[in-house]
C-alpha cells in the first residue's frame, strides 16, 4: 500500500454532542409573597409606631420639665427681689431717722457712725442683688434692679461724707446742697425699681402663665424716699435742724405756739386723765400760732405716745407769720389700751430761740 493510499483512508471519529442548556424556569404570574414575609412588615410598622410614641412622649417631658423649672426659677427669683427690695426700703427709713434727729441740732460725729453702719446694710443689700443668678426672660429686669440697689448704697457713702459738714457749727451750704443730690438719686432708684423692674418681671411672669398678686405671686412695692421734700435742701436744713443759707437765719422772731391739741370734737385737757379710742389709730389736731414775725416752710408735727414705739410726724409745707393754723398728725398703729403718755410738739425752726410754749403733755385712757 502506498503513502498515498494510506492517506485517503477515511478516518473514524468519536464527536461528543454539546449538551442543551438548562431550561430556566419561567416566574410563576402570580405575584405572591411567602406568608412569613407579610407578619414581618406588620411587626416592623407596629415597632416604628411605638418608638415614635416613645419619643414623643420623651420630647413631651422633656418640655414639661423645662417649663416647670422656667416657672420655679421665675418664682424664685421674684421672692428674691422682694425680700431684697423690702430690706432696702427698711435701711431707708433707718436712714431718715438718723437725718432727723427728734430735737436740736445732731451730733456730726455721732450720726456719720449710725449712717456708716446704714451704709453696711446697704453694701449687703447690693451684693445680694448683684450676685443672684437671673432667669434670661428677666435679665434686662435685672440690670435695672441692681442698679437701684447700687444707687441706693452710693447715696448712703456720699450723704456719710457730708452730714458732718452739713452739722457743724458753721453749716455748710454746699454741704446740705450735696446731701439734696443725694435724695434725687434715692428718688431716682424708686422709680428704677417701680417703674421699670417690677413692671418688667410681672410681665415675665404673666408670659409664663403665672398668677401676680393676691391670688399668685407678690412683687414688693415700698419707697425709699419718705418724702419729696426731701429733695429741696431747705428742708433737708429743717429735718437737721440747722440753718444752712446764708449761715443765718431771716431777721426778726421766729417760732410756734402750741395752743391746743384734741382728737375728733374731744380736747385733751393737762392735769385730767382724757379718754381716747385706740382702734382705728386715732389722729390728733394740733392748733398753733406761728408766733414769730417770719413765714416758716416745712413745719413739722409731731405726736408720740411714750414707751409704745407709737408716733404720727406731719410737716405743713408753710406756715404764716400772726396766724392760726391746725396740724392733723394720724398715729402710725394703734396704742396699746391702758393710760398712757401723750406729748404733742410743734417742732423747732431755724432761729427759733423760745420753745417753752412748743409742746403740750397728756394722760390719756386708751379704750378698746
Amino acid at each position: 500500500m502506498s503513502f498515498f493510499d494510506e492517506a485517503d483512508e477515511p478516518r473514524t471519529e468519536t464527536r461528543v454532542r454539546p449538551r442543551n442548556p438548562p431550561r430556566q424556569r419561567r416566574p410563576s404570574g402570580t405575584g405572591r409573597r411567602p406568608p412569613g414575609d407579610q407578619s414581618v412588615q406588620t411587626r416592623r410598622a407596629v415597632l416604628a409606631v411605638v418608638l415614635l410614641i416613645v419619643v414623643i412622649l420623651i420630647a413631651l417631658g422633656v418640655h414639661s420639665c423645662q417649663v416647670s423649672a422656667n416657672e420655679s426659677a421665675l418664682k424664685d427669683y421674684t421672692n428674691h427681689i422682694s425680700s431684697v427690695i423690702t430690706q432696702s426700703n427698711a435701711t431707708g427709713k433707718q436712714l431718715f431717722g438718723q437725718l432727723a434727729p427728734s430735737s436740736g441740732q445732731g451730733n456730726g460725729p455721732a450720726i456719720q457712725t449710725q449712717i456708716n453702719s446704714t451704709l453696711g446694710q446697704a453694701q449687703r443689700e447690693y451684693q445680694s442683688a448683684r450676685d443672684y443668678s437671673a432667669p434670661d426672660a428677666v435679665k434686662t429686669a435685672n440690670v435695672n434692679f441692681v442698679l437701684a440697689l447700687k444707687m441706693r448704697r452710693d447715696g448712703i457713702r456720699n450723704v456719710a461724707g457730708e452730714i458732718q459738714p452739713a452739722l457743724g457749727n458753721q453749716t455748710s451750704q454746699t454741704a446740705v446742697d450735696s446731701i439734696a443730690a443725694e435724695m434725687a438719686r434715692f428718688y431716682s432708684s424708686d422709680v428704677l425699681y417701680k417703674d421699670y423692674t417690677a413692671p418688667a418681671v410681672a410681665g415675665a411672669l404673666h408670659s409664663a402663665g403665672i398668677a401676680v398678686g393676691p391670688t399668685g405671686v407678690t412683687i414688693a412695692g415700698g419707697q425709699f424716699v419718705p418724702n419729696v421734700l426731701w429733695l429741696t435742701p431747705t428742708y433737708i436744713a429743717a429735718q437737721l435742724h440747722v440753718v444752712a443759707r446764708g449761715g443765718k437765719p431771716a431777721p426778726g422772731t421766729h417760732g410756734h405756739t402750741l395752743n391746743s391739741v384734741a382728737v375728733g370734737s374731744n380736747t385733751m385737757v393737762s392735769g385730767v386723765t382724757n379718754h381716747v379710742k385706740a382702734s382705728p389709730p386715732p389722729t390728733f389736731t394740733l392748733s398753733f400760732t406761728n408766733s414769730g414775725s417770719n413765714t416758716e416752710t416745712n413745719v413739722v408735727c409731731k405726736v408720740v405716745v411714750s414707751g409704745t414705739g407709737v408716733t404720727g410726724q406731719t410737716t405743713l409745707p408753710q406756715t404764716t407769720a400772726g396766724k392760726n393754723g391746725t396740724c392733723d398728725v394720724p398715729l402710725s398703729s394703734s396704742p396699746p389700751t391702758g393710760t398712757q403718755t401723750v406729748t404733742a410738739t410743734i417742732e423747732k425752726v431755724p432761729g427759733e430761740t423760745d420753745t417753752s410754749n412748743n409742746s403740750q403733755t397728756f394722760t390719756v385712757d386708751f379704750l378698746p
